[in-house]
C-alpha cells in the first residue's frame, strides 16, 4: 500500500505522518508553498520530518496563486495575523479560502500517476480554528470527487487520522509514537521564534501544557492559555 502525505510542517501533519509510518506504508510526502507568511520554516520542517521518517519520494509544489488571490491573513501582508481567540465562533482571518481543495486536488493527481491509494492529511475538525475545509464532510465529499474525476480503475482515499481528536489528544499520540516535535511548526506569524499570541501558537501551547509537556519549539512570549 503506497500513500501520499500532506506535510505542511505543521504539529498535525506531523502526527498524521507518525501515524502512518507506523502502518508500514510505502511513503510519499508533498509540500505546498503558497506565498503563507512562513512558508521558509515550513518547508525546512518538511525536508526534516521526511529525513527523520525515511521519505525519500517528495514533491514541493509552488501554488503562489493563493497568494496572488489573497484574502487571508496568511497570504497578504496588508490583512493582519489576529491574536488568539480560543472562544470565536466566526471564521477567522487566517482561513486561505478553499486551500485544502487545491492541495488535495494536487495530491490527487500525483497519487493517480505514481499509483498511491490513500492520502494522508491532518485536518483536525474538533480543535481548529474554524475553518470550513477542516470538517470531516468536506473530506467525505472529496473521496466522491475522487471517485468520479479520476480512471475508473484508480482507488484513491482521503484518509484523515485526527480528524475528531483534540489539539491535546494529537500531541499524546505524537508523544507515543516518538514524534519530533522539534522539526514541527505552527506559527502565522514568525520564522525565527513562534510569537506565542497567534491562534495557532495558543492552541498548540494549550495541548502541550494540558498534557503536562514543554513544546520544544522557541517561542518570544509563553502565555498560559490553559486559565
Amino acid at each position: 500500500m503506497r500513500a501520499v502525505l500532506l506535510v505542511s510542517g505543521g504539529m498535525d501533519s506531523l502526527v498524521a505522518t507518525a501515524l502512518a509510518h507506523r502502518e508500514g506504508l510505502e511513503l510519499a510526502a508533498m509540500h505546498v508553498n503558497y506565498g503563507q507568511r512562513t512558508w521558509q520554516k515550513e518547508l525546512e520542517c518538511f525536508r526534516q520530518i521526511c529525513v527523520h521518517y525515511g521519505i525519500v519520494d517528495r514533491l514541493e509544489v509552488d501554488a503562489m496563486f493563493l497568494s496572488a488571490i489573497g484574502g487571508s491573513s496568511l497570504t497578504d501582508a496588508t490583512i493582519p495575523v489576529g491574536p488568539a481567540d480560543l472562544a470565536g465562533t466566526d471564521i477567522p482571518t487566517s482561513y486561505v479560502p478553499f486551500r485544502n481543495a487545491n492541495f488535495l486536488s494536487m495530491a490527487v493527481s500525483w497519487s493517480e500517476v505514481i499509483g498511491a491509494n490513500r492520502i494522508y492529511i491532518g485536518a483536525v475538525e474538533e480543535d481548529s480554528s474554524g475553518y470550513p475545509d477542516c470538517r470531516k464532510v468536506f473530506y467525505d465529499a472529496f473521496n466522491q470527487v475522487i471517485e468520479h474525476g479520476t480512471r475508473p480503475e484508480t482507488r484513491i482515499e482521503i484518509v484523515t487520522p485526527l480528524i475528531a481528536m483534540s489539539k491535546a489528544e494529537i500531541v499524546r499520540r505524537g508523544m507515543e509514537l516518538d514524534a519530533p516535535f522539534h522539526f514541527s511548526w505552527s506559527c502565522y506569524k514568525s520564522e525565527g521564534k513562534a510569537c506565542g499570541v497567534c491562534d495557532s501558537c495558543a492552541r498548540r501551547l494549550r495541548a502541550f501544557a494540558s498534557v503536562g509537556m514543554d513544546d520544544p519549539v522557541e517561542y518570544e512570549v509563553r502565555p498560559n492559555y490553559l486559565q
